[in-house]
């Protein structure tokens, strides 16, 4: 993978102020308007996301992906929730939301942050390590499918018993 990143000439840095009309451009590229009926939504409107945590894919100055860290709770656990990530559509396939995830928890474990959680497909969190929260655990703000919150420990055994309603940090 590293060899197929190196022939794009990306480099990646954490999120920036200047980068925010890319982000929502590629977000809106990535999810249409629906997106902001989703309760991932309702978190990202309650609590702002980390900048320092948060990680862009840049090739030659242009923000080609990204993927954004939000501290939250989950009940009186301190998380974070991970979302959205998305890269251009021509970038797609070549391992540039994988190494987006990689670093950002990278920068997460450092900043002594505990454990991730997302809403997201299976299928493609899952051999990155994320595992599937016991269903009815995490209570969002809104209708979510709780087969898809998946959840990612920085610390092991950070998310065990982890429970309740997802708010932001106090």
């Amino acid at each position: 993978m590293l060899s197929i990143l190196q022939d794009l000439d990306l480099v990646f840095e954490a999120e920036q102020f200047a980068h925010a009309d890319t982000i929502e451009a590629i977000n809106a590229e990535a999810f249409g308007p629906g997106r902001f009926t989703r309760a991932a939504e309702r978190v990202r409107e309650a609590s702002a996301h980390d900048r320092t945590l948060s990680r862009v894919a840049m090739i030659r100055g242009e923000v080609v992906g990204s993927v954004r860290l939000t501290p939250v709770r989950i009940g009186d656990a301190p998380v974070l929730m991970l979302g959205p990530l998305a890269v251009r559509p021509a970038f797609k396939k070549r391992g540039i939301g994988r190494m987006l995830l990689s670093l950002s928890a990278e920068a997460a474990r450092e900043a002594g942050e505990t454990a991730i959680f997302l809403v997201g497909d299976r299928a493609y969190y899952t051999p990155l390590g994320y595992v599937p929260l016991p269903i009815g655990s995490v209570i969002m703000p809104g209708p979510v499918d709780q087969a898809r919150i998946l959840g990612l420990e920085l610390i092991p055994g950070a998310l065990h018993g982890v429970s309740g309603a997802v708010l932001p940090r106090r």
